[in-house]
């Protein structure tokens, strides 16, 4: 195994730096830990095909206990770590998960969990030492008591992730888990792997929290290929301009927020900062503003991948950098899948029309226990191949290029016409006075609804009425004026998940609160 070889070739480097904490899991208690935390859901009555959570901060508990339950079979559900009690249970309960690693850290709500959640059989707490209250188990004592050998009937567990929830309840993903064991690597991990440009002994640093699909897929990847994984307990800009520097960090995963926020430091600190050592920065998760991504290609240099898909794994798209120049704003092209682009009568868009995002030729997934979910994103495609889709909309160049507009869910309709708001948001954020913006549909009697911007600045400067003016006018400039906002409130921060996406259900309720109904 990987991870074997490593402890026994090299016990002592680092599999796992955690910044800016600097706690450091040599591989050889990487290798150790993962055992035991086996041992441990095995003697709990864990089996293949079982279930359990993980409701942690970026903490190397979190990439060891996976790794444990990767070993003996378990399907482990991460869940965002700054989700309230009632929304961390209902994953719980959701997710039949019997037994349930949190930390002191997370105290507060992990506290409330129990009485929400009686059919969790045991409950382990990272840090929480001898004195873990109530039903909670210190998991470091647990740990530290089980045997380092591995199981005698190791079983590939694998990662039973929920959406993010953004537009409803978060939802169950399942997909087929590689019928392999522990010690073997998937072709669809080598494929993933191979795309995103990732090598033996590389330098990964992840800034984004793991609960997220694409930095614990990441991260898994990157150790299962014998590389240190840098993680980043919460994202600073300046912080991980300097991680690259001082461990010579060689790829990275990020979301194109990120880049914003890099690209707002002063001029001072990025002129500074050595990112020599980067071969690859892989990027996701949202598309990213045209403007931005020049920039950081000038700036970087042209080592930016771009992928295009979803947690659902039911396709993507990919473009490198070269590629992405001659075609801007693009996600890339197909790999592997079919796209089509479809309107709402199932019909084919012609090229350059925008229409529903549909792949065919994907492995198959299903939402846990909703039936109703899955087919809803299914259908029968013309060539006899099922088709899948998360809801984006988007429309195909005459190369067969993707280009995103927006989720259907968030999409405008004002006076008739729809508008896709983030062309808009993708404006915003590149003046130099908005450090991030939303663009959502208020009520309006007369239109049903109008666009209003909800907009957070850069420090050191004030909303007032004469910025709303000023941002309206470069929207103007720039843009046909029905995608314009008609008004602009100020916020001190958007309700904006460590992963890049925006919680627009939370804005838009404070507007349509009084609304029995989104039709006025």
């Amino acid at each position: 195994m990987y991870a074997a070889e490593q402890a026994r070739e090299h016990p002592d480097e680092p599999a796992l730096i955690f910044e800016p904490s600097g706690r450091v899991v040599s591989w050889a208690d990487y290798e150790a830990t993962a055992n035991r935390v086996a041992h441990v859901l095995r003697d709990a009555g864990l089996h293949k095909g079982d279930h359990m959570a993980l409701f942690l901060e970026n903490d190397p508990a979190a990439l060891t206990t996976e790794a444990g339950a990767e070993r003996s079979g378990v399907l482990f559900t991460p869940v965002n770590s700054y989700l309230s009690a009632d929304e961390v249970a209902y994953i719980i309960n959701d997710s039949q998960s019997r037994v349930v690693v949190t930390s002191a850290a997370k105290a507060d709500v992990a506290a409330q969990l129990p009485a929400l959640c009686s059919s969790v059989e045991r409950w382990l707490m990272v840090g929480g030492g001898s004195s873990a209250a109530g039903p909670f188990e210190s998991w470091d004592e647990a740990v530290a008591a089980a045997s380092a050998e591995h199981l005698v009937d190791e079983s590939m567990g694998a990662p039973m992730m929920y959406s993010s929830g953004t537009t409803g309840r978060p939802k169950g993903i399942v997909r087929p888990v590689p019928d392999i064991s522990p010690s073997e690597t998937s072709f669809a991990v080598m494929g993933v792997a191979a795309l995103w440009r990732f090598r033996e002994g590389m330098v990964y640093l992840s800034p984004a929290p793991l609960y997220h699909t694409a930095p614990q897929v990441s991260c898994a990847i990157a150790l299962r290929m014998r590389s240190t994984v840098v993680v980043m307990e919460h994202f600073d800009p300046a912080l991980y301009l300097s991680l690259v520097e001082r461990h010579r960090v060689t790829h990275s995963q990020v979301v194109p927020t990120m880049f914003t926020r890099m690209l707002k430091l002063p001029e001072s600190v990025r002129s500074a900062a050595d990112v020599s050592s980067l071969e690859w920065v892989i990027h996701a998760a949202a598309p990213c503003p045209v403007p931005v991504k020049e920039q950081m290609i000038d700036w970087f240099g042209p080592i930016l991948l771009e992928y295009y898909a979803a947690s659902e794994g039911n396709g993507g798209t990919f473009i490198d950098s070269e590629d992405w120049l001659d075609h801007r704003g693009s996600v890339g092209r197909a790999m592997v899948v079919s796209i089509h682009i479809l309107d709402d009568t199932g019909a084919e868009c012609p090229v350059g029309t925008p229409g529903t995002v549909w792949f065919s030729g994907a492995t198959d997934f299903s939402y846990w226990k909703d039936p109703e979910k899955t087919s809803a994103a299914m259908r029968d495609g013309d060539d006899g191949r099922r088709m899948s889709t998360v809801g984006d909309v988007g429309y195909l160049d005459s190369e067969g290029y993707l280009f995103l507009t927006d989720r259907k869910a968030h999409m405008i309709i004002s006076g008739g016409v729809n508008i896709y708001p983030a062309e808009t948001e993708n404006l915003l954020v590149t003046h130099p006075s908005v450090l991030d913006a939303a663009v959502i549909g208020v009520p309006n009697d007369d239109l049903g609804e109008e666009v209003k911007a909800v907009v957070q600045l850069v420090d050191g400067v004030s909303g007032s009425d004469e910025m709303s003016s000023t941002l309206i006018a470069f929207c103007r400039e720039h843009l046909a004026h029905y995608k314009c906002p008609r008004s602009v409130d100020f916020v001190d921060e958007l309700p904006r998940l460590p992963t890049g996406k925006l919680y627009k259900g939370v804005l838009r309720e404070k507007y349509w609160a009084n609304h029995a109904t989104r039709i006025v």
